[in-house]
């Protein structure tokens, strides 16, 4: 009897302590939530690391801001790509709503078309905490975070991106109507389903305070522009950020203002995916509509950018430099671009490299690296698709090692020259040794590598590889040769078993990159992998 008494207190001090833990509050359905965030490489580097961080987050601890997708806007493009992004955005918030997410509409200047409306109302009822945060009202420009970086696009002259005559034209259209052209909104865009139980407000105090009311820990923003309006409204990323809220930006759920004539003169989509990267690095992470949806990531119909990986991680020739400076100036204008750093020298992680399965092309300039199980997988995977790979210098023997065996959890690729590149490295001469150019035969230099390329002025500055023989479905385009010894392929294409294309050149030494032909080399080089 005393024992079953003892038991029956015991088991009533658990309950006590676990509702002085957890409280009354009701919990709603976990959902598992990738955040995807941005790690400098090394302090001052301007490199960073792609991670991805899955979370559990409890639904009813989560609200959605929809930042200013209003009915009309001053800039006719910004409109026609409002409207694609609207089914998909309402057909993601009735499923965050039904899954128990608090939904807060947020169309900025739009207050007196809902004034009546039950969900204005539900915000103007929630009363404003004791304690609001430093300038929660107010717009935020910048916070300290950013100061690590620069902000990647110029949007002086207001991100418009509409043809000239084709703004004019629609500035008619909204002045006949009786708007205000420069700011013709009145209300949220109709396709977007508000309900009496959602939120309307557009004050950051209202907003702020609807999420300490209500328990809502997390915070996912989506809307427009995010170069503008979704970083800077008083509710926007910085402000909720840097006052400690767990707040995402679903990145494609979102749209830049940003014209390409403005540097960094990219197309407006590499604009917007320049803005989310800057996001990632220094304000908060992002999660995709997708994780909630399935299928694929959002991507607008005008977007068909190739995706390009490119897979770094040799310290010796220092192509992370040379090749992240290249792709940012010669890539990023036409190109989705990823990449990719090798963690630690010798047999750290690829944090990024799990986009590989979404690439069209994969760049690599790895040195004997062996990988985890899941990347060489992933590695495997696209090969075997038949995507194309272009390889730089060390890339040959990227996941191969000289001797001994792998780390613990390591795999190699011992065939990997021969299997993706048809090459045979083996080793390679004298650094002093001077390499002179052969290209292979009368037709070589017609390949389309060689378009407005003066190979006089390509200078070999590396130690030539031992690359020979080639496999036969390699097809050389240019020799290089040092006196006394045979010629090596130092640029050729191969045709894999899979029918894929790859490209290799033992060029990419740092002294290289700093030369217009091994650039416009290595763009050529780009176009003819993604050449279908």
């Amino acid at each position: 009897m005393n024992f079953l008494f003892s038991l029956i207190t015991k088991s009533f001090v658990i309950v006590l302590v676990a509702a002085a833990l957890f409280g009354s509050v009701s919990h709603g359905e976990q959902w598992k939530i990738i955040k995807r965030y941005q790690e400098e490489v090394k302090p001052d580097s301007g490199r960073f690391y792609l991670h991805h961080k899955a979370e559990d987050w409890d639904l009813k601890k989560t609200a959605v801001i929809v930042c200013d997708m209003w009915d009309l806007h001053h800039c006719k493009n910004a409109v026609l790509r409002e409207e694609e992004l609207i089914p998909r955005m309402n057909q993601l918030i009735v499923k965050l709503r039904e899954k128990g997410v608090a939904i807060i509409h947020a169309p900025s200047s739009c207050m007196a078309f809902y004034e009546q409306h039950p969900a204005r109302k539900h915000a103007q009822q929630t009363a404003l905490v004791e304690t609001l945060p430093p300038l929660i009202s107010n717009w935020c420009y910048k916070i300290p975070e950013e100061e690590r970086g620069f902000y990647p696009v110029d949007q002086t002259d207001g991100g418009e991106d509409d043809d000239p005559q084709e703004h004019q034209k629609w500035a008619d259209e909204l002045s006949a109507k009786g708007l205000n052209p420069k700011a013709p909104w009145t209300r949220q865009h109709p396709g977007l389903e508000i309900l009496d139980q959602d939120y309307i407000s557009d004050r950051g105090d209202e907003i702020w305070s609807i999420l300490t009311r209500n328990d809502l820990e997390h915070v996912i923003l989506m809307g427009v522009h995010t170069n503008m309006c979704v970083l800077g409204r008083p509710f926007g990323l910085r402000n909720l950020a840097q006052n400690g809220k767990d707040v995402v930006l679903m990145r494609d759920m979102t749209d830049t203002m940003y014209n390409p004539l403005m540097p960094p003169y990219v197309s407006h989509f590499s604009g917007t995916d320049l803005i989310i990267e800057h996001i990632e690095k220094y304000v908060c992470p992002t999660v995709s509509s997708d994780q909630f949806l399935g299928g694929n990531e959002f991507r607008f119909k005008g977007d068909n950018r190739p995706h390009i990986v490119i897979a770094m991680a040799e310290p010796e020739y220092k192509t992370e430099i040379g090749l992240t400076e290249f792709a940012r100036k010669k890539l990023q204008r036409d190109y989705r671009v990823t990449f990719v750093y090798g963690r630690n020298e010798a047999d750290g992680d690829l944090p990024g490299i799990e986009l590989l399965p979404n690439a069209d092309l994969l760049i690599l300039s790895i040195r004997r690296r062996p990988i985890s199980e899941t990347e060489m997988k992933l590695l495997k995977g696209f090969v075997e698709a038949g995507k194309p790979i272009l390889g730089i210098r060390t890339a040959n023997h990227a996941f191969s090692l000289r001797t001994g065996s792998p780390p613990p959890g390591r795999i190699t690729w011992d065939r990997w020259d021969q299997d993706v590149f048809g090459g045979n490295y083996t080793n390679h001469y004298g650094a002093e040794l001077e390499v002179v150019l052969q290209p292979s035969d009368s037709t070589a230099l017609s390949h389309p590598i060689w378009r407005g390329i003066d190979l006089s002025r390509l200078q070999p500055k590396g130690s030539l590889y031992r690359v020979a023989p080639l496999e036969s479905s390699a097809k050389p385009l240019l020799w290089g040769a040092i006196e006394g010894k045979p010629a090596e392929p130092l640029v050729w294409t191969n045709i894999r078993r899979d029918g894929g294309k790859s490209l290799y050149t033992s060029l990419g030494h740092e002294r290289e990159f700093e030369q217009p032909e091994f650039i416009a080399l290595l763009e050529n080089s780009v176009k003819w992998c993604l050449e279908k």
